[in-house]
């Protein structure tokens, strides 16, 4: 038996001013995700616990029967000055911010943690 995981990014927040907070935009995103990638076939839906995260899954997910699950594990890491760079040039740093924070008021890996 094989599994498949199908990984989606939260949607379209207020521009990070009201922490969480999905734009009536992203809310809109967040139901065609539903349409887009029915949960038919899926065992169960994890997000992250931030609540942009979790409003995300409830849109596109709620009443379909398949479990939701939000995790702590699952949050991101703020890089700061990063934020929005390129993959390669993160996968670069990556090992440099274990402990210390990223530069422009990120988090460390460890500091993201729950």
């Amino acid at each position: 038996m094989s599994v498949q995981l199908v990984y989606e990014t939260h949607s379209v927040t207020e521009d990070n001013e009201l922490p969480g907070r999905l734009s009536e935009h992203g809310r809109m995103l967040a139901a065609e995700l539903g349409r887009r990638r029915p949960a038919g076939g899926f065992a169960a839906v994890y997000s992250s616990d931030l609540a942009r995260a979790v409003e995300t899954a409830e849109l596109a997910y709620a009443g379909s029967g398949v479990p939701l699950h939000a995790d702590a594990r699952l949050r991101e890491c703020d890089y700061g000055a990063l934020n929005g760079c390129s993959v390669a040039e993160l996968a670069r740093l990556r090992p440099r911010h274990v402990d210390a924070p990223f530069p422009g008021g990120g988090q460390s890996y460890r500091d993201a943690l729950p």
